[in-house]
Protein backbone atom coordinates (compact mmCIF):
# COMPACT_ATOMS: atom_id res chain seq x y z
CA UNK A 1 0.00 0.00 0.00
CA UNK A 2 1.62 3.40 -1.20
CA UNK A 3 1.44 6.61 1.14
CA UNK A 4 -1.19 8.84 0.55
CA UNK A 5 -0.50 11.68 -1.81
CA UNK A 6 0.46 15.04 0.33
CA UNK A 7 -0.70 17.43 -1.79
CA UNK A 8 -3.85 18.64 -3.55
CA UNK A 9 -3.81 17.77 -6.84
CA UNK A 10 -6.45 20.81 -8.57
CA UNK A 11 -3.93 23.29 -6.51
CA UNK A 12 -0.79 21.75 -7.70
CA UNK A 13 -2.10 21.68 -11.37
CA UNK A 14 -3.26 25.68 -10.99
CA UNK A 15 0.50 26.29 -9.65
CA UNK A 16 2.20 24.23 -12.79
CA UNK A 17 -0.48 26.09 -15.02
CA UNK A 18 0.91 29.49 -13.81
CA UNK A 19 4.21 28.63 -14.22
CA UNK A 20 3.95 27.48 -17.74
CA UNK A 21 1.72 30.17 -18.93
CA UNK A 22 4.52 32.95 -17.18
CA UNK A 23 7.64 31.15 -18.22
CA UNK A 24 6.57 28.78 -21.32
CA UNK A 25 7.07 25.27 -21.51
CA UNK A 26 10.74 25.54 -22.03
CA UNK A 27 11.52 28.51 -19.77
CA UNK A 28 9.82 26.28 -16.98
CA UNK A 29 12.13 23.78 -15.18
CA UNK A 30 11.48 20.72 -13.32
CA UNK A 31 12.91 22.72 -10.26
CA UNK A 32 10.55 25.49 -10.97
CA UNK A 33 7.94 22.87 -10.62
CA UNK A 34 9.04 20.92 -7.90
CA UNK A 35 9.82 24.09 -6.10
CA UNK A 36 6.29 25.87 -6.63
CA UNK A 37 4.24 22.17 -6.29
CA UNK A 38 6.19 21.77 -2.87
CA UNK A 39 6.64 17.76 -4.17
CA UNK A 40 9.63 15.79 -5.05
CA UNK A 41 10.18 14.66 -8.27
CA UNK A 42 8.70 11.12 -7.74
CA UNK A 43 5.85 12.38 -6.48
CA UNK A 44 5.50 14.83 -9.52
CA UNK A 45 6.17 11.69 -11.76
CA UNK A 46 3.34 9.59 -9.99
CA UNK A 47 0.94 12.50 -9.68
CA UNK A 48 1.32 14.03 -13.48
CA UNK A 49 4.18 11.86 -15.38
CA UNK A 50 6.62 14.14 -17.20
CA UNK A 51 6.91 17.75 -18.08
CA UNK A 52 5.24 16.86 -20.75
CA UNK A 53 2.54 15.12 -19.50
CA UNK A 54 2.34 17.88 -17.00
CA UNK A 55 2.24 20.76 -19.99
CA UNK A 56 -0.58 18.78 -21.41
CA UNK A 57 -2.72 18.58 -18.34
CA UNK A 58 -2.00 22.47 -17.82
CA UNK A 59 -2.97 23.39 -21.31
CA UNK A 60 -6.22 21.52 -20.70
CA UNK A 61 -7.17 23.18 -17.41
CA UNK A 62 -6.62 26.66 -19.19
CA UNK A 63 -8.70 25.88 -21.85
CA UNK A 64 -11.47 24.88 -19.28
CA UNK A 65 -10.90 27.45 -16.89
CA UNK A 66 -9.97 30.49 -19.05
CA UNK A 67 -10.84 29.93 -22.83
CA UNK A 68 -14.86 28.88 -22.20
CA UNK A 69 -15.46 32.32 -23.50
CA UNK A 70 -15.14 30.94 -27.13
CA UNK A 71 -18.01 28.69 -26.92
CA UNK A 72 -19.84 31.82 -25.42
CA UNK A 73 -18.78 33.91 -28.24
CA UNK A 74 -19.35 31.48 -30.94
CA UNK A 75 -22.89 31.50 -30.34
CA UNK A 76 -23.31 35.29 -30.94
CA UNK A 77 -26.35 35.93 -33.24
CA UNK A 78 -24.06 38.14 -35.63
CA UNK A 79 -20.71 37.61 -37.08
CA UNK A 80 -19.21 41.19 -35.67
CA UNK A 81 -20.12 40.11 -32.43
CA UNK A 82 -18.82 36.90 -32.70
CA UNK A 83 -15.93 38.65 -33.80
CA UNK A 84 -15.65 41.01 -31.16
CA UNK A 85 -16.53 38.69 -28.15
CA UNK A 86 -13.50 36.74 -29.19
CA UNK A 87 -11.03 39.60 -29.31
CA UNK A 88 -13.07 40.41 -26.03
CA UNK A 89 -11.94 37.48 -24.17
CA UNK A 90 -9.11 36.99 -25.31
CA UNK A 91 -8.15 40.05 -24.12
CA UNK A 92 -9.63 39.56 -20.69
CA UNK A 93 -7.46 36.81 -20.48
CA UNK A 94 -4.26 37.82 -21.70
CA UNK A 95 -4.97 40.96 -18.92
CA UNK A 96 -6.20 39.00 -15.64
CA UNK A 97 -5.29 40.88 -12.29
CA UNK A 98 -4.44 36.88 -10.60
CA UNK A 99 -2.70 35.12 -14.06
CA UNK A 100 0.18 36.19 -16.01
CA UNK A 101 -0.08 38.20 -18.75
CA UNK A 102 -0.47 36.74 -22.14
CA UNK A 103 -1.80 33.28 -23.32
CA UNK A 104 -0.61 30.29 -22.43
CA UNK A 105 -1.25 28.93 -25.78
CA UNK A 106 1.32 31.46 -27.20
CA UNK A 107 3.83 32.15 -24.48
CA UNK A 108 4.15 28.34 -24.24
CA UNK A 109 5.43 28.31 -27.68
CA UNK A 110 7.09 31.25 -28.55
CA UNK A 111 10.61 29.72 -27.93
CA UNK A 112 10.49 26.21 -28.55
CA UNK A 113 13.48 24.38 -29.69
CA UNK A 114 13.21 21.19 -32.22
CA UNK A 115 13.58 19.32 -28.51
CA UNK A 116 10.08 20.42 -27.72
CA UNK A 117 8.67 19.78 -31.18
CA UNK A 118 5.80 17.64 -30.46
CA UNK A 119 4.68 20.37 -27.84
CA UNK A 120 4.89 23.08 -30.38
CA UNK A 121 2.63 20.58 -32.62
CA UNK A 122 0.47 20.64 -29.68
CA UNK A 123 0.05 24.14 -29.34
CA UNK A 124 -0.40 24.74 -32.97
CA UNK A 125 -3.10 21.92 -33.15
CA UNK A 126 -5.35 23.49 -30.43
CA UNK A 127 -4.81 26.59 -32.19
CA UNK A 128 -5.99 25.46 -35.66
CA UNK A 129 -8.65 23.82 -34.05
CA UNK A 130 -9.83 27.10 -32.53
CA UNK A 131 -9.56 28.69 -35.90
CA UNK A 132 -11.36 25.92 -37.52
CA UNK A 133 -14.47 26.60 -35.15
CA UNK A 134 -14.45 30.16 -36.12
CA UNK A 135 -14.36 29.71 -39.90
CA UNK A 136 -17.54 26.94 -39.65
CA UNK A 137 -19.07 29.88 -37.41
CA UNK A 138 -18.61 32.37 -40.05
CA UNK A 139 -19.48 30.06 -42.81
CA UNK A 140 -22.77 29.57 -41.34
CA UNK A 141 -22.86 33.87 -41.34
CA UNK A 142 -22.27 33.97 -44.71
CA UNK A 143 -25.16 31.28 -45.49
CA UNK A 144 -27.30 32.99 -43.15
CA UNK A 145 -26.48 36.61 -45.44
CA UNK A 146 -24.95 37.82 -42.41
CA UNK A 147 -21.44 38.18 -44.53
CA UNK A 148 -21.26 39.79 -47.52
CA UNK A 149 -21.81 37.14 -50.25
CA UNK A 150 -17.91 38.04 -51.15
CA UNK A 151 -16.45 37.61 -47.79
CA UNK A 152 -14.12 34.75 -47.26
CA UNK A 153 -14.90 32.99 -43.68
CA UNK A 154 -11.73 31.42 -43.31
CA UNK A 155 -9.68 34.78 -44.23
CA UNK A 156 -11.65 36.27 -41.45
CA UNK A 157 -11.12 33.31 -39.17
CA UNK A 158 -7.49 33.47 -39.48
CA UNK A 159 -7.09 37.35 -39.33
CA UNK A 160 -9.33 36.84 -35.94
CA UNK A 161 -6.75 34.60 -34.68
CA UNK A 162 -3.71 36.00 -36.24
CA UNK A 163 -5.27 39.55 -33.90
CA UNK A 164 -5.35 37.73 -31.25
CA UNK A 165 -1.62 35.77 -31.20
CA UNK A 166 -0.71 39.34 -32.02
CA UNK A 167 -2.62 40.79 -28.57
CA UNK A 168 -1.09 38.03 -26.67
CA UNK A 169 2.37 39.34 -27.43
CA UNK A 170 1.62 42.58 -27.27
CA UNK A 171 0.09 41.73 -23.83
CA UNK A 172 3.33 40.08 -22.54
CA UNK A 173 5.12 43.23 -23.35
CA UNK A 174 3.25 44.79 -20.50
CA UNK A 175 0.15 46.86 -22.68
CA UNK A 176 -2.70 47.26 -20.71
CA UNK A 177 -6.17 46.30 -20.87
CA UNK A 178 -7.08 49.49 -22.53
CA UNK A 179 -4.60 49.78 -25.12
CA UNK A 180 -5.44 46.22 -26.68
CA UNK A 181 -9.21 46.96 -26.69
CA UNK A 182 -8.28 50.09 -28.87
CA UNK A 183 -6.45 47.78 -30.82
CA UNK A 184 -9.13 45.48 -31.22
CA UNK A 185 -12.01 47.69 -31.98
CA UNK A 186 -9.15 49.84 -34.79
CA UNK A 187 -8.75 46.03 -36.24
CA UNK A 188 -12.76 45.36 -36.59
CA UNK A 189 -13.15 48.40 -38.62
CA UNK A 190 -12.16 46.24 -41.58
CA UNK A 191 -14.71 44.06 -41.02
CA UNK A 192 -16.75 43.52 -44.20
CA UNK A 193 -20.14 45.14 -43.80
Amino acid sequence: MGRPREFDLDQALDRALALFWRNGYEGTTLADITEALGVTKPSLYAAFGNKEDLFRKALDRFYQTHLHFIDTALAKPHALEVAQAMLDGYILVMTGQQTPAGCLNINGALVCSNASESIQKELTTRRAADEEKLCERLTRAKEEGDLPASSDPAELARFIMTMACGLSVQAKAGASREALQQVAATALHAWPQ
